[in-house]
């Protein structure tokens, strides 16, 4: 069966790029993996661990209005806050002392029984951030804890089958092309200058279908 193994990115938006990295990767520690610039618009990635963060800059971005973690809202938003991993508690720690000797404010640690977690803002983009270090290890998941539990949880962890159509028709692998999008091009410089190879050859682009199509 097909699995979704971790989280590739996570998109937002800033109005300053330039002190968007500052805080990523050298305060918080995150590799600057890549980027792409054209016609007044950016869009450049993090990585730490398996996992990266993603932003967009261009004319006209403003910050998220600022809500703290978990705080109930009845605004339209389906975006809370973003919990990145550390390894160990004095990890957690260093981390919140690094923080607060750069002026930021930071509250916690928290145990929620599975994780420890410190909890601050990115002070540009207003983006709520979390620190966790998992304290816990479950062996036999789902571990809930539910004043009214779900049934549907009660069915267990894994995926239940019969709850949704099966597909007809599978794509050959002739049909498997992609149309140019943002980046296509960073792809030959980053090849050309040494930086990144590729992880099998790819055929030859498709033409994109319309203008709302993504990018």
């Amino acid at each position: 069966m097909t699995k979704i193994t971790a989280i590739n990115h996570l998109a937002f938006i800033t109005e300053d790029l330039p002190k968007t990295i500052r805080f990523y990767r050298d305060l918080l520690g995150m590799e600057l993996e890549a980027g792409i610039g054209h016609d007044g618009f950016r869009h450049y990635f993090f990585r730490f661990g398996d996992n990266m963060i993603a932003f967009f800059e261009y004319d006209g971005a403003v910050p998220m209005e600022k809500k703290h973690h978990g705080v109930k809202s009845t605004k339209p938003l389906g975006f809370d806050h973003v919990s990145l991993t550390v390894g160990s508690k004095q990890d957690l720690f260093a981390m919140r002392d690094k923080l607060e000797a750069a002026g930021i404010e930071v509250t916690g640690a928290v145990d929620h029984g599975t994780i420890w977690s410190i909890y601050f803002f990115d002070p540009l983009n207003n983006i709520p951030l979390e620190l966790s270090w998992e304290c816990l290890e479950i062996t036999n998941p789902p571990a809930i804890s539910d004043t009214e539990p779900l049934d549907i949880a009660a069915e267990g962890s894994s995926p239940q089958p019969g709850h949704w159509p099966e597909p007809t028709r599978h794509t050959p692998p002739e049909e498997m092309r992609a149309w140019p999008g943002n980046g296509y091009n960073m792809r030959r410089a980053a090849l050309e200058e040494g930086r990144a190879r590729l992880v099998e050859e790819l055929p030859e682009p498709i033409e994109r279908p319309n203008k709302e199509a993504a990018e």
